[in-house]
C-alpha cells in the first residue's frame, strides 16, 4: 500500500487548533492513523506577511489513488476555510489552513488533473525549496528518496 506524505500549515487564528482540526478530519475521513511530526515555525514562503506559519508533516498508508487523495485533502481544506490562498494579483495570501500532498510513495506525476479538476504534480514541485516541508519529512521518512532526483530529505535540506 502506498505511503502518503502530507504537509499542513496555518498562519492565521489559533494555528495549533487549525492544524489539529485538519489532522482529525483527515484521520476520520480517510480512516487512517497518521504519524505526525513536531511543529515547525517558519516565515511565509513566497510572499511577505507578519504572520509566521506553523507546519507539521503527516505520513500514512492509503489505498486511494494520488488524484483521489488530493481531492479529499483539498475538500477538507475548503471545509475548514473556503478563503482563497491567492490574492487577486495571483500572489500567495495568509491562510487559516493549507494542506499539501507532498509525495505519494515513489510516484512521479508531471501534472495531471484529478476527478475534481485539481492540478497534481508529484512529488510536490517546490518541496526541495521549503525547509518547513523537508524538516518534518526528514523526521518522519528519512529514507524516502525523490523518484526523479534520487535525493533524500536530508540531501535536499543540505542543498538549501
Amino acid at each position: 500500500m502506498p505511503t502518503a506524505y502530507i504537509n499542513i500549515g496555518s498562519n492565521q487564528g489559533d494555528r495549533r487548533a487549525n492544524i489539529a482540526r485538519a489532522v482529525a478530519l483527515i484521520a476520520d475521513t480517510l480512516n487512517v492513523k497518521p504519524q505526525l511530526s513536531s511543529a515547525i515555525e517558519s516565515e511565509p514562503w513566497g510572499y511577505n506577511s507578519d504572520s509566521p506559519y506553523l507546519n507539521i508533516g503527516l505520513v500514512f498508508d492509503t489505498r486511494l489513488s494520488p488524484e483521489a487523495l488530493l481531492d479529499v485533502l483539498l475538500s477538507i481544506e475548503r471545509y475548514i476555510s473556503p478563503a482563497s490562498h491567492r490574492k487577486p494579483d495571483g500572489s500567495y495570501a495568509d491562510r487559516l489552513i493549507d494542506i499539501d500532498l507532498i509525495a505519494y510513495g515513489d510516484t512521479a506525476i508531471d501534472m495531471t488533473l484529478t476527478p475534481a479538476g485539481n492540478s497534481l504534480t508529484l512529488p510536490h514541485p517546490r518541496m526541495h525549496l521549503r525547509e518547513f516541508v523537508l524538516l518534518p519529512m526528514l523526521r518522519l521518512a528519512p529514507e524516502w528518496t525523490h523518484p526523479v532526483t534520487g535525493l533524500t530529505p536530508a540531501d535536499m535540506l543540505h542543498q538549501l
